[in-house]
């Protein structure tokens, strides 16, 4: 009877005679195989790369959230403002941005964002994507005394310190509304948050969504379906925190193919405006 020793040996030496022939004749099986997977990679290269770049921004955007600290924003941002004063709130956000990783959006987009809003003055505005709070009080700060905010979030502890952001800048609960779910989900559910006012009643004048960019066609889709868009006028901005518009080409595709609905506003590069409107002012009644 073999030892334990001797067998080892043994059966590395089977190893190492027989290894070195599978791998020849795995080589050799394949060959046959090479101008197939040529012509496969040619055809589908496309779609691989497509599917890598996916990949790729999906693992960013994990990383990303990772790395931002929610509850750090927070705690930074309320012990040095002033409580009670918007402005002094963004001033504490953005000394924050300027030294730790954070999801606020960035001077130029903020400015976009402004000049959206006091171009459409609307009455009622949606956010699709909280996080710490910081284009909610940008929001909420320029709409006038009866305008309301309807803010979704799909993180519970982002929700929840978003919030509290909001009633430390000094807005009131009937100001603005947090929902905390998916955009999918919540969407079917807006209508009987839009209040009785008229115009509110009517649908929203402004949204931005700034969440996953590969549910933005989808959103804005069913914000559509269930006529949640103004049909006298709705800018929509889309938040793009990748290079380009290549995460959002299918929204422009889309939008390029219904020209007698939707048009570009303005395109920059983080962020683009589009516009709904089903029933134009001067149309024929």
């Amino acid at each position: 009877m073999r030892s334990r020793g001797s067998v080892y040996v043994y059966y590395s030496e089977v190893l190492s005679v027989l290894l070195p022939t599978f791998g020849m004749w795995l080589v050799a099986a394949s060959i046959p195989l090479f101008p197939t997977i040529i012509v496969a990679w040619i055809r589908y290269s496309g779609h691989v790369t497509a599917l890598c770049r996916q990949a790729l921004a999906w693992t960013l955007r994990v990383l990303l959230r990772r790395k931002v600290c929610v509850r750090s924003t927070h705690a930074y941002v309320f012990s040095n403002c002033t409580h009670g004063k918007a402005d002094s709130v963004l001033e504490a956000f953005d000394l924050y941005t300027n030294t730790y990783p954070s999801l606020c959006i960035s001077a130029q987009m903020s400015a976009v964002l402004d000049q959206a809003v006091a171009r459409v003055r609307p009455s009622l505005v949606l956010e699709l994507g909280m996080h710490c709070g910081y284009s909610s009080v940008r929001l909420l700060r320029l709409l006038p005394p009866a305008g309301r905010l309807i803010t979704v979030e799909v993180d519970l502890v982002a929700a929840e310190l978003g919030e509290e952001i909001l009633l430390v800048a000094g807005f009131k609960h009937s100001q603005f509304q947090v929902l905390t779910s998916s955009s999918a989900e919540a969407i079917p559910t807006l209508r009987p948050h839009l209040g009785a006012d008229k115009e509110a009643s009517e649908g929203f004048g402004l949204i931005l969504m700034d969440h996953d960019p590969r549910q933005y066609l989808a959103d804005l889709l069913a914000l559509e379906r269930e006529e949640l868009l103004s049909p006298f006028g709705c800018s929509i901005l889309l938040i793009n925190r990748g290079k380009g518009h290549n995460d959002v080409s299918d929204v422009i595709a889309e939008i390029r193919s219904r020209s007698n609905l939707y048009s570009i506003m303005s395109e920059h590069q983080f962020m683009l405006e589009i516009f709904y409107c089903k029933n134009p002012p001067n149309s024929a009644q």
